[in-house]
């Protein structure tokens, strides 16, 4: 390794300044020409010629249109996505396309899996490997022939079988292929979620998209206890235990990104059920500038977020979006001077320079004893998961009170909503009135396929059955879906937000103590220029972003 680093180094591609700061901290286990790579100081090209010059070896950008996969079919593709290499064949000299050649892993196992054969590596840019992986690797759908008569030759197991049998049908060829093909293909989509749902006759397949679950898949019955076996024999579960709720972790490379699938395991009545979570940092962003935020709420909301001290709630259902405007906010205020810990029920991303304490409940962890021993911790910021209890809800504040800034989230409809619910689970309304600084509900609405969205004027009725605050014409028309190969004929590409900032004046304090209602504290936030879910929905659905459905969707309005 340091051969190539040295001579990235000798042909003035990395200077030594830069290679002392992209040398790894103690978490990192990247090597350091990758790297260099990576954050784009040194090129792919320039990293695959002096790897050539220095290893002797050739570079192919084109496969032979004769390739034949068929003594490769054994190989996991998640193998080969991770280490990116591929396996061009051979008679008495194995040849191995690899992106990296000094990944030695890859050396090693083909030498394993294929003994008494010499092993030739040619280099290839990582598009390439990845391309030629998803082409002969991951080609088949689940609704081909071909992948049928695959699954056709595994046997079906009932639920008292041998667990080593079911272990060994998990591990077939066609069954981890099967499942390689669902992560990918939900990961390609922009899936958040793989739903693997056993019905009476067949098993479902199902992705999240852009919040709205889509089918994928109906493989046979008879692989049933083998996909699952094979999630729960990568998420580490215990195959044997099919009575009992389960949960696990997966962390694989897909298309070049590094995937965290967070796995949930529920028996019914027709087996089990599993859930996968595709947590991918890449498709994520952290910044409060692209969530959605009209300006002056985005303004304000900057302007709460680096306060002293204080309680900042954001409410909404699951799935709303609000451990990413969380996670914006904190990368926000994020700085060397501040010492910020979160505590999560899981931890979904992880930030730098922030402490994230996972809440174990079988270890006894849980949000109130976690947050007793993070105010001991000299924190200026702290971030909890969720306001589940009393408990919790009374520690937030006294650790407002004194001087810490904290953020949390609830489950409530509205903003004002948040004081209500805060009261009902036994919280006094002058620690309320103290400590709360802003309040913040919001929804994830679906963005509109650019390409395909078509104009159109909707008619007088419904305009008014919505009370739309703003007139359509055809010189000023509004847009919706129409459905094209690039949404996959959904009509929509990517979610933004919706939002319903509530800051907690002198005046909203008052109103609190007096234990006025949700709806005194809505009216009078309205008055006083909040924008509602809906009215910010509106001004969105005016600007072409989303269409009127999506908001009538997420708002009920």
């Amino acid at each position: 390794m340091a051969g190539i680093i040295q001579l990235m180094v000798e042909r003035g591609l990395l200077s030594a300044v830069e290679l002392q700061k992209i040398k790894p901290s103690g978490r990192e286990r990247e090597a350091l020409h990758r790297l260099a790579i990576r954050t784009g100081l040194v090129s792919e090209d320039d990293f695959l010629s002096l790897a050539a010059e220095e290893l002797s070896l050739g570079q192919i950008s084109e496969l032979p249109a004769d390739y034949d996969i068929t003594p490769f079919v054994d190989i996991s593709p998640l193998f080969l996505e991770e280490h990116r290499c591929f396996p061009l064949g051979g008679a008495e000299v194995l040849v191995v396309i690899v992106n990296d050649p000094y990944d030695h892993l890859v050396l090693e196992t083909f030498r394993q899996l294929f003994p008494g054969r010499r092993i030739k590596l040619l280099l290839a840019r990582e598009e390439k490997v990845s391309g030629w992986i998803r082409e002969h690797f991951l080609a088949a759908t689940p609704d081909d022939d071909s992948e049928t008569d695959e699954l056709a030759g595994v046997s079906g197991v009932e639920l008292g079988d041998d667990t080593d049998h079911l272990r060994d049908l998990a591990s077939e060829a066609p069954i981890i292929k099967l499942v390689n093909q669902f992560l990918t293909k939900a990961v390609e989509e922009g899936a958040s979620d793989i739903h693997i749902e056993p019905l009476a006759e067949n098993l479902q397949v199902r992705f999240r998209v852009d919040g709205v679950l889509r089918e994928h898949a109906t493989p046979p019955k008879n692989v049933q206890s083998s996909i699952i076996s094979r999630v729960k024999i990568m998420a580490r579960m215990d195959i044997a235990e099919r009575r009992l709720p389960q949960d696990g972790r997966i962390r694989i490379k897909i298309a070049g990104k590094d995937i965290d699938l967070r796995v949930s395991c529920l028996p019914t009545v027709y087996g089990e059920s599993v859930v996968m979570r595709i947590l991918d940092r890449s498709n994520i962003s952290f910044s409060l500038g692209t969530l959605g935020f009209p300006e002056a709420e985005r303004r304000r909301f900057e302007e709460m977020i680096h306060l002293p001290y204080g309680i900042i709630l954001v409410t909404g259902p699951t799935g709303s979006g609000k451990t990413t405007t969380l996670y914006a906010a904190l990368n926000t205020i994020n700085a060397i001077d501040k010492k910020i810990i979160t505590i999560e029920d899981p931890v979904e991303y992880e930030l730098d320079g922030i402490n994230q304490v996972q809440v174990n409940s079988k270890a006894g962890l849980g949000f109130s004893n976690g947050l007793r021993a993070i105010v001991r911790q000299d924190p200026d910021v702290i971030l909890i998961g969720e306001i589940r209890d009393r408990e919790t809800a009374d520690i937030a504040i006294q650790s407002a009170l004194t001087g810490h800034l904290v953020f949390s989230t609830l489950h409530t409809n509205d903003a004002a909503g948040a004081v209500t619910r805060l009261v009902e689970i036994g919280v006094e309304g002058y620690l309320l009135s103290s400590s709360l600084v802003g309040i913040m509900a919001q929804r994830l609405v679906r963005v509109l396929c650019p390409v395909c969205k078509e104009a159109f004027v909707p008619e007088a009725a419904l305009v008014e059955r919505l009370q739309l605050p703003f007139e359509i014409t055809e010189k000023e028309p509004i847009y919706r879906p129409k459905g094209c190969k690039e949404c996959s004929f959904s009509g929509f590409r990517g979610r933004v937000g919706i939002f319903e900032l509530l800051p907690v004046t002198d005046a909203v304090r008052t109103l609190i103590l007096e234990s006025q209602s949700s709806l005194v504290l809505r009216e009078y936030a309205v008055k006083n220029g909040m924008v509602l879910l809906r009215e910010d929905g509106w001004a969105k659905v005016k600007a072409g972003i989303t269409a009127l459905e999506e908001v009538v969707r997420v708002s009920g309005a």
